[in-house]
């Protein structure tokens, strides 16, 4: 079932590209722009990170902090990281079960052809842990943009309350 805003945000422990375990409850706290994508070093993966990359500054001004997961392994995504030169986290989520929890796996076609795959998705998640903003079946190219605009929107209405 998608997940909506005003959900809490299922809990995760993922290791990064360095191995070291990066859990949401350590995260409390802090915004968290959390995106799930296909595969490391494919082009429309490979904009989509550069593009958080460009934009990690302003996210990071904003007290957000981004996180990638797809089901590469930590070696493919330290790879991906010095390649493309970037400069945000990448969890590995090589047994989609957080993938299922978001619900970012599942049935996709292609060119007619059904399969299971990564749902490319982002999350906007509060500092307490809850969805405000969910994006399912989205497309990489201005899809950052989209996801700076709303997260200051966000923001915005969050520090108001």
């Amino acid at each position: 079932m998608k997940l909506k805003n005003g959900d809490k945000a299922p809990s995760f422990c993922l290791p990064n590209q360095d191995d070291i375990e990066i859990c949401l409850k350590d995260l409390i706290g802090k915004w968290i722009i959390l995106y799930f994508y296909p595969k490391d070093n494919t082009p429309g993966c490979s904009n989509q990170a550069c593009d958080f990359t460009e934009n990690v500054e302003h996210f990071e001004n904003m007290e957000a902090m981004i996180l990638g997961v797809s089901p590469d392994s930590t070696k493919s995504h330290k790879n991906f990281i010095e390649q493309k030169e970037l400069k945000i986290t990448l969890l590995s989520d090589s047994k989609k079960e957080i993938h299922k929890l978001y619900s970012t796996w599942g049935i996709k076609k292609n060119y007619g052809k059904e399969y299971e795959g990564v749902i490319r998705s982002t999350f906007i998640i509060n500092p307490e842990g809850i969805v405000t903003e969910s994006f399912y079946n989205v497309r990489a190219k201005g899809h950052v943009a989209r996801i700076k605009k709303e997260f200051e929107k966000i923001k915005t209405n969050y520090n108001k309350v």
